[in-house]
């Protein structure tokens, strides 16, 4: 049979061990340092109470007077018995120059010698030393007796040992309970706080913490996706390489408030809100981002965990997609006119009338033709010049004259790399989308469309024209932000888009007045981008609102009209 290995103790718990085991030594250490010095301390305070004591005998007259007399004891023992109490000396003994003993606490010693030095004193200086004596081991002090320059006597006060450590036992006894005290403390300190840090570390050991944080290092630089964590004070706590490159942060961004890092104004808000959010989309200066939310909490809200994807690409092709149906329903309508003109042409000639038949076909084709040789002449770009016969078909399907002014023109070659055909389309075809419907059912109907590459300025030029109802002056400065419409919801991300297309192009927006007395959009491009880079790659600020050089309301006129979609 196989035993299983033991688990390794848990972080906390070794924490706790290793505090308890130093919390008890510094306790215990404390507490012997305290019982030494408060032994020494005993000691000192017993020389000095018994050198007192000592020098006050050998200075009394009666003491002096005493030992000129034929019998010292009868007159210094009651004396000397005197001064001995339950918290003073133990002893006082006067005994002669030579050490024979007039006193002792114990008479049956009285007329023995002294036991102890009383060289020092006998020289006339007070001496004091720890002596083994008749009555155990004592700290004592003895000092000379003069009279006129004589020392006559010698005077020995004592406190032993056993009474000293009797009054440091209880010292010692007060000393260990608050030592054990502080013990209990600090150990229930370090209890309770081992237990949150269990809490927090779920029971896991140092090698398993380890473990843990090499995995979230490979999980966060592995997942392409954006992650963000945010900590309970708004703050970038962790951020991930994808959801730098996707939000334009630095490298020094943790830490730093959400409110401080200069995104748009929609996607400051749902970084900052404190319900979750589900797939939103939102727009930075280049990018078309979903966003989701939701909040960490764990009894109080400790942060949020934000995942960012890039959208920027489907919502391309979205759009791409959504002009390809546009141009099937144009097809499928202009296939259905033009077998109503078949068949009238057929009719005409069943009715002999071939003459008017002819006529009939020849103006059809020549208007059908009209604007597609224009197109095909002024704009040698297949993707805007399909782009342009798409939208003519649906302008026509909805009633509305779609124009390409004459000074229109963009050569064979003339756009360089830097301005993407898909980029091209995304301006250009959210304005006529815009334009047809701010049109459509107003007396002129009338789109109007320049498409110029000036190789002489450096600049490409797509500028569209409508003759709409209008947008109030007031709207100017919003109509380019995500979810502005006049439309009603779910609507108002093209020109949020046509502006963050011109950005990567390192383009500019300008709404203004148009001929017919409707809006009329301009965007510029520049046909040299310094540096050569791609105009699907080109780094710009992360915020978006307000990013690009004369953006919405950039000298717009007021009472210019168009409805965004």
């Amino acid at each position: 049979m196989r035993l299983a290995h033991p688990r390794p103790r848990s972080l906390a718990g070794q924490l706790f061990a290793m505090q308890v085991v130093l919390v008890a030594a510094v306790v215990a250490g404390c507490a012997i340092f305290a019982y030494v010095n408060d032994r020494g301390q005993a000691e000192e305070t017993a020389r000095r109470q018994v050198t007192a004591t000592a020098t006050a005998v050998a200075r009394s007259p009666a003491v002096v007077e005493a030992a000129r007399s034929h019998d010292p004891t009868a007159a210094l023992q009651t004396y000397a018995a005197s001064l001995v109490g339950e918290h003073g000396v133990t002893f006082v003994t006067i005994m002669a120059p030579d050490g024979t003993r007039w006193t002792h606490p114990e008479p049956d010693r009285i007329g023995k010698k002294y036991l102890g030095h009383i060289e020092e004193a006998r020289r006339g200086q007070t001496y004091s030393e720890t002596y083994r004596g008749t009555l155990g081991r004592s700290v004592r002090t003895v000092t000379p007796v003069f009279d006129r320059g004589e020392v006559v006597a010698l005077v020995s006060a004592g406190i032993t040992v056993d009474r000293i450590s009797e009054q440091l036992s209880k010292q010692v006894t007060a000393l260990l309970g608050m030592a054990g005290a502080a013990l209990a403390l600090g150990g229930a300190g370090t209890y309770v706080i081992n237990a949150r840090l269990r809490r927090h570390t779920h029971g896991m050991n140092a090698a398993e913490l380890s473990r843990m944080h090499d995995y979230h290092e490979a999980a966060l630089h592995a997942v392409r996706e954006g992650l963000v964590m945010l900590d309970g004070q708004r703050r970038i706590a962790l951020v991930n390489d994808g959801a730098r490159e996707l939000l334009g942060l630095g490298p020094d961004v943790v830490g730093t408030p959400v409110a401080d890092l200069g995104l748009p104004t929609s996607l400051t808000g749902a970084l900052l809100a404190a319900e979750p959010r589900v797939d939103e989309l939102h727009l930075t200066a280049d990018r078309v981002l979903v966003v989701s939310t939701r909040p960490v909490v764990g009894g109080e809200r400790r942060g949020t965990v934000v995942t960012l994807r890039d959208h920027t690409e489907l919502q391309a092709l979205s759009g791409e997609l959504d002009s390809e149906r546009g141009f099937t329903q144009a097809l499928r309508s202009q296939a259905h006119e033009a077998a109503n003109r078949l068949h009238t042409v057929v009719s005409l000639i069943e009715l002999g009338r071939v003459a008017e038949a002819v006529r009939f076909a020849t103006a059809e084709l020549e208007l059908a033709q009209t604007l597609t040789d224009r197109v095909v002449d002024a704009v040698a770009e297949p993707v805007l010049a399909a782009l342009l016969l798409g939208k003519a078909a649906q302008a026509n399907e909805r009633g509305v004259e779609l124009v390409l002014t004459e000074d229109s023109r963009i050569d064979d070659g003339v756009l360089p790399p830097a301005l993407p055909a898909r980029d091209l389309v995304t301006v250009l075809g959210n304005l006529i989308d815009n334009a047809l419907e701010a049109a459509q059912g107003t007396p002129l109907s009338r789109v109007t469309v320049t498409a110029r590459a000036d190789e002489a300025a450096g600049e490409l030029l797509l500028r569209v024209a409508d003759s709409g109802p209008g947008v109030v002056p007031e709207d100017h400065g919003a109509v380019f932000e995500r979810g502005w419409s006049t439309r009603g919801p779910g609507r108002g991300l093209g020109l949020a888009l046509v502006r963050q297309a011109a950005h990567r192009g390192r383009g500019t927006v300008h709404l203004g007045r148009a001929p017919d007395g409707g809006a009329a959009f301009s965007v510029r491009l520049p046909l040299r981008v310094p540096g050569g880079a791609g105009g699907g790659g080109v780094p710009g600020p992360a915020g978006g609102a307000g990013a690009v050089p004369g953006g919405a309301g950039t000298g717009a006129v007021p009472g210019g009209a168009g409805v965004p979609s």
